[in-house]
């Protein structure tokens, strides 16, 4: 499941059982968006025509797992918070920052100092 918003293009990335049914997923997302106040469009995968935004989200979260499964191995659900961050710390030409800082006004500190991914150690600044 993704949670997307509009203006700041902040994407949360949340691994769901395949058991639920599409009225189940319905459900979870609009009790917590709505408790939440905001307001609730949603729209499917794999039609464009009903959300351009949400659907390049969601090419881009595959493509990001295909790399990281490729490279690293394992099940893509074990690389989805490093996914995360790094697709919100990405900068984003329509908006013109990444939408880490779109939503909180400063830049993200670097998370990755050094931790490993498997067997690969990854070093950051």
């Amino acid at each position: 499941m993704i949670i997307f918003g509009s203006l700041t293009k902040y994407a949360h990335f949340i691994p769901v059982k395949v058991s639920f049914s599409v009225e189940d997923y319905a459900k979870l997302y609009i009790k917590e968006i709505k408790g939440l106040g905001t307001k609730v469009k949603l729209s499917t995968a794999f039609h464009p025509q009903t959300d351009g935004q949400a659907e390049r989200t969601i090419q881009t979260l595959e493509d990001m797992l295909k790399a990281c499964v490729i490279d690293f191995q394992g099940s893509w659900d074990d690389h989805l918070s490093l996914i995360e961050v790094t697709y919100n710390n990405s900068y984003h030409s329509s908006i013109g920052m990444a939408p880490f800082e779109a939503l909180y006004d400063r830049r993200c500190r670097s998370l990755i100092g050094s931790f490993e991914v498997g067997e690969i150690a990854l070093i950051g600044p």
